[in-house]
């Protein structure tokens, strides 16, 4: 159909023996990463590098051969006759082939057969969103970032779609909410700023009760390296491409993978007809940053954990939430549906505000910044700036109070990262708090 173009789906597998075939039995990838990973904290995907630096990127779709995937900056594309499009493309919006080589790479990292990019991670959201209709219900986690609350709030809200913010975590909490209008069921996992962690197969097992209930994982925090929520029959898995996709924060975009066909072209309508996709130069940044996505969050897991346990002894600190610490209340849950974790650490300081903003002014490594899952270490207060558009009784309820701080640990020297916090907490908190 003119305007539209048509991406044949991949499988990881099928990019795994495409280049290495004596490697791609688990058995043999296995023995490989043992040898060569030593004590590496994460027992992650099989052919999870491989995908991500060679699915989509096949040189013989250019007639140059290039290995790096060319930008193709071109907004149109020459037609032999009207409607006739030799290279599938007529339009940048329906199509465009390095767009198409990163949906390609994405759905195969995270385990789907299609792929989706968009303008940003709330356009993601947004496109998603346009699948339902006036009246419609949706359950969303009540902990998700500020941005999702507000648009599920005053955007769709206006528009005749209802949300009901529910502790997902709680799996008997989000059967009682579902109702006859309920079409999807909206979760982070672990969540943005507080960590929690939901059982992505127990709510698409309630989802599935009822016909025609779309189940979206939001795999922002945790990355596809570490959680793949199509493996546990999500319809949809939804990242910020933002953040540790990309990973040097030059890019704003959003990505979605799914296995469905039909609300694969249903979605791609939705991205072509409501014009929320990205560029051709954002598209080629995103797809170079995916390559080395594996090597990144090896790094960000180790600093991070070594942080969260620095953190849960120092005695400035009134209390710390990393999903890899056994006394994470979803520990358990955590074991069995990822692979590891990222770089996202949160915790309360002790003392007031006037103690946090303290705090927040002295780090010299870290910077006080909005976003995460870049290179560099970045803070952030939750309440006062990704969250400030929750509700102050949302906020209150779900515990993101003003001592609250949310980090996203980055790939410095582990040493200079926790002496920088520990001279921040020496600056902002005094020895009469202890």
């Amino acid at each position: 159909m003119l305007g539209m173009h048509k991406c044949s789906p991949t499988f990881l597998n099928r990019t795994i023996s495409r280049w290495w075939p004596k490697l791609c039995s688990s058995a043999n990838i296995n023995s490989i990463r043992k040898m060569s990973s030593g004590d590496s904290p994460d027992k992650t995907f099989p052919g999870f590098g491989t995908a991500a630096i060679h699915e989509g990127q096949e040189p013989e779709q250019w007639k140059s051969m290039a290995l790096v995937p060319p930008i193709s900056l071109s907004t149109t594309f020459k037609q032999r006759g009207p409607g006739d499009c030799p290279g599938g493309y007529d339009y940048s919006r329906a199509g465009n082939p390095t767009r198409d080589g990163l949906e390609k790479c994405f759905a195969a990292v995270e385990g789907g057969k299609y792929g989706l990019s968009f303008s940003s991670g709330l356009a993601a959201t947004m496109s998603i969103c346009n699948l339902l209709n006036a009246g419609d219900h949706i359950i969303s986690m009540d902990d998700v970032y500020g941005g999702t609350n507000r648009y599920f709030q005053r955007i769709l809200g206006n528009l005749g779609v209802t949300t009901s913010f529910v502790d997902a975590t709680s799996i008997e909490k989000l059967s009682a909410d579902m109702t006859p209008k309920t079409k999807m069921v909206w979760i982070e996992t672990p969540t943005n700023p507080l960590l929690r962690m939901v059982d992505i197969a127990a709510v698409v097992a309630v989802a599935r009760k009822q016909k025609d209930v779309i189940v979206v994982i939001d795999n922002t925090f945790a990355t596809p390296y570490f959680q793949r929520p199509l493996d546990f029959g999500a319809d949809m898995t939804m990242s910020s491409a933002t953040k540790y996709i990309n990973g040097h924060g030059d890019v704003v975009m959003g990505m979605v993978a799914l296995n469905n066909k039909e609300l694969y072209e249903r979605l791609k309508f939705i991205q072509f007809a409501g014009g929320a996709c990205p560029s051709a130069f954002d598209c080629f940044l995103v797809n170079r940053g995916l390559k080395t996505l594996h090597i990144r969050m090896k790094e960000h897991g180790k600093n991070a954990l070594i942080v969260a346990k620095h953190l849960k002894s120092h005695p400035r600190v009134r209390s710390v939430i990393y999903p890899g610490l056994p006394d994470h209340p979803q520990y358990e849950l955590y074991k069995r549906q990822m692979k590891g974790f990222s770089g996202m650490v949160t915790f309360n300081m002790k003392g007031t505000l006037e103690n946090a903003t303290k705090f927040l002014q002295a780090v010299k490594v870290f910077t006080l910044a909005e976003s995460l899952g870049g290179f560099e270490s970045l803070v952030d207060h939750p309440a006062l700036m990704t969250h400030a558009s929750v509700p102050p009784e949302q906020r209150k309820e779900l515990g993101i109070d003003d001592t609250l701080i949310r980090l996203s640990v980055g790939l410095e020297d582990v040493d200079d990262i926790v002496a920088d916090l520990d001279q921040a907490l020496k600056a902002a908190v005094p020895d009469d708090l202890l």
